[in-house]
C-alpha cells in the first residue's frame, strides 16, 4: 500500500508489518473488529450491499465438544456463515476446524438460531433477535422464512498468510460447490498510524463472477423443473383446494380470487381496509379479521368497540380468539387459529374444513358490526368519533 504525497507529487510506501509485531491478538482485536464492523469483511468479498449479520462470537454450543468457532453470521439468504480468524499464519488445520463447525451448525433449527442471536444481543447491548433478523432479511415475520436449510453453510477463512495446503483445499471445496473463501488481512504502519487491508484472494472477484455463472449453468436443468420453491408450490396447491371448498360452500366472495403462492389469501367485507384473511403456515392455519384502514386511530377505535363484547363474540365463533390491538403498528386484528402440520397433504382436508367453517363464523360475527361501526365513524381533530357524539 502507498500513501499519496500531494505536495511532492510522490508515493510513499506504507511499511507492511505483522499483527504480532504491533501487539494485536486474534480474539481481542481482529475478531472484535470484524464483529463490530462486518461491513469491512463484506467489502472485501464484494458483498457490500448484501451484508452479514453477526449472531454470535466464540460460539461453543455444540453437543459433546468444547470447541468454539470464532464468528457465526447470517447472510441475506438466511444461510449461516462460519468465520474463522487467524492472524499472521492460517495454520495447517484451519480448514478441518471450519468444516467441523459447518457440519455442527448444519443441524441448527430456526428457533435455535434465534436463541443464539438473542444470547449475543443480551451480552452486547440488548435488542430483540427476531425483529432484528426480520429487518436484516427484509421480512415482516419469520413464519415462512427458512433459516439454515442445512445444505449450504458458507465458510470464510481470514489470515495474513495462507499455507498452500489451505488454499489448495479451499479451491477443491469450491469446485465441489461449497462456498469457501479466503480473505487476506494485512497490517501496515505509517509512522504512528496503523492500517489494515482486507482482500479476498480465493476466489478473486473476477473468478467469483465466473464461478457463479458456471454454477448457475450447472443447476439450470434442475431449476427448469420448477421456478417456484417447494414452499411456493405447496401454498399454490393448498389455496387451490381451499378456493374450491369455499366456492362449493357457496361463499361467493371467493369466486373471483385466484390461488397464490403467498401464505395468505384476502377477502374484503365491503369496508375499506377491513378484511378477512386466511393464513397458511407450516405449523398452523388462521382466520384473521384485520382492521387495516389508512388511519391507525380508526383501526384502534374499531378494535376498542369490538372488544367490549369480546365474550359474546367468542361464544358465537365457538372458541377463544386472540385480540391483537398492536399499538405500535397501524393494523389491529382478531385472530382465530388452530395448530396443524400444514406441509403434510394428508392433513389438508381437515385443515380446509376448519378454515371454511371458521371463516363462515368470523364473517357472520364481525362483518356486519364493523360495517355498522364504520358508517358511524368520522375523523376530526386527529380523533375518531361517532357521528352520534
Amino acid at each position: 500500500m502507498f500513501q499519496i504525497d500531494r505536495s511532492a507529487n510522490r508515493l510513499r510506501k506504507l511499511e507492511r508489518t505483522s499483527f504480532s509485531e504491533v501487539g494485536f491478538r486474534e480474539r481481542e482485536h481482529l475478531q472484535e473488529w470484524l464483529a463490530t464492523m462486518p461491513d469491512a469483511l463484506c467489502e472485501a468479498m464484494s458483498e457490500g450491499e448484501d451484508g452479514l449479520l453477526i449472531i454470535q462470537k466464540e460460539f461453543d454450543g455444540f453437543d459433546g465438544t468444547r470447541e468454539r468457532l470464532d464468528l457465526l453470521a447470517l447472510d441475506r439468504s438466511g444461510q449461516l456463515v462460519v468465520i474463522e480468524n487467524k492472524l499472521d499464519d492460517s495454520g495447517r488445520d484451519v480448514v478441518w476446524q471450519a468444516l467441523k463447525y459447518a457440519a455442527y451448525c448444519s443441524s441448527l433449527k430456526k428457533i435455535e438460531i434465534v436463541g443464539i442471536f438473542q444470547q449475543y444481543l443480551d451480552r452486547h447491548g440488548g435488542g430483540d433477535a427476531t425483529s432484528t433478523i426480520c429487518e436484516f432479511l427484509g421480512e415482516d415475520t419469520l413464519d415462512e422464512v427458512v433459516l439454515n436449510d442445512g445444505t449450504s453453510q458458507r465458510v470464510v477463512f481470514i489470515a495474513a498468510n495462507f499455507r498452500r495446503e489451505v488454499t489448495a483445499t479451499v479451491l477443491w471445496l469450491r469446485e465441489h460447490q461449497i462456498d469457501a473463501r479466503c480473505v487476506k488481512v494485512v497490517p501496515y504502519r505509517f509512522g504512528e498510524e496503523l492500517f489494515i487491508d482486507l482482500q479476498q484472494v480465493i476466489p478473486t472477484p473476477e473468478a467469483a463472477d465466473y464461478m457463479i455463472r458456471m454454477a448457475e449453468k450447472d443447476s439450470e436443468e434442475k431449476s427448469a423443473k420448477g421456478e417456484l420453491r417447494r414452499s411456493h408450490q405447496t401454498r399454490l396447491a393448498f389455496w387451490t383446494e381451499v378456493l374450491e371448498a369455499m366456492n362449493a360452500a357457496g361463499l361467493d366472495r371467493w369466486q373471483n380470487i385466484t390461488a397464490s403462492r403467498d401464505h395468505w389469501l384476502t377477502s374484503s367485507i365491503g369496508v375499506a381496509g377491513c378484511s378477512l384473511v386466511l393464513i397458511f403456515v407450516r405449523d398452523e392455519v388462521r382466520v384473521e379479521f384485520q382492521l387495516n384502514r389508512p388511519s391507525a386511530s380508526e383501526n384502534k377505535w374499531l378494535f376498542d368497540q369490538l372488544i367490549q363484547e369480546r365474550e359474546r363474540y367468542e361464544q358465537l365463533v365457538g372458541g377463544e380468539l386472540e385480540w391483537r390491538r398492536i399499538d405500535e403498528k397501524k393494523v389491529s386484528m382478531v385472530v382465530c387459529k388452530a395448530p396443524a402440520q400444514g406441509y403434510s397433504k394428508e392433513n389438508w382436508p381437515e385443515m380446509i374444513s376448519w378454515l371454511v367453517e371458521r371463516y363462515r363464523k368470523m364473517d357472520k360475527v364481525f362483518s356486519e358490526p364493523v360495517r355498522s361501526l364504520a358508517s358511524r365513524m368520522r375523523l376530526g381533530d386527529g380523533q375518531v368519533r361517532s357521528s352520534h357524539d
